[in-house]
């Protein structure tokens, strides 16, 4: 499969709304992109993204309905691998800590109780 950095930047857009729906006709696409080009366009490119092997379709009578070919959970430890080693030299620490720090909101107990047993889970299963 080819590289999330090798998707040009209206392929990642595409990408995005995928993933944030689930599946999506191009119309539905056309709805979420910033700056929409034509049907025609959007549908191509979803062609050579289903080229590429990024995508898949689905017949829903007479539209296709495009779903990401990875799911998104793989997608998104794929994607967050990329940025921690990018913009965080590897480390996970870092990028844990400028996530805490971005929040304009205080953490609850109860929510700090829950990210401290999802890690204790993750140690526990080796990650």
């Amino acid at each position: 499969m080819v590289s999330r950095r090798e998707l040009s930047r209206r392929e990642r857009q595409i990408m995005d709304v995928l993933y944030a729906r689930g599946k999506a006709t191009v119309a539905e696409v056309m709805e979420d992109l910033p700056d929409p080009p034509t049907y025609s366009a959007v549908r191509a490119t979803l062609r050579i993204l289903e080229e590429k092997g990024h995508v898949y379709h689905e017949q829903d009578g007479p539209r296709y309905v495009y779903v990401p070919s990875v799911e998104t959970e793989r997608a998104r430890k794929a994607a967050l691998s990329h940025l921690v080693a990018t913009f965080f030299d590897g480390s996970e620490e870092e990028a844990v800590v400028t996530l805490l720090r971005m929040s304009d909101v205080e953490l609850t107990e109860e929510e700090v109780v829950q990210i401290r047993e999802r890690i204790r889970d993750a140690r526990g299963k080796g990650r």
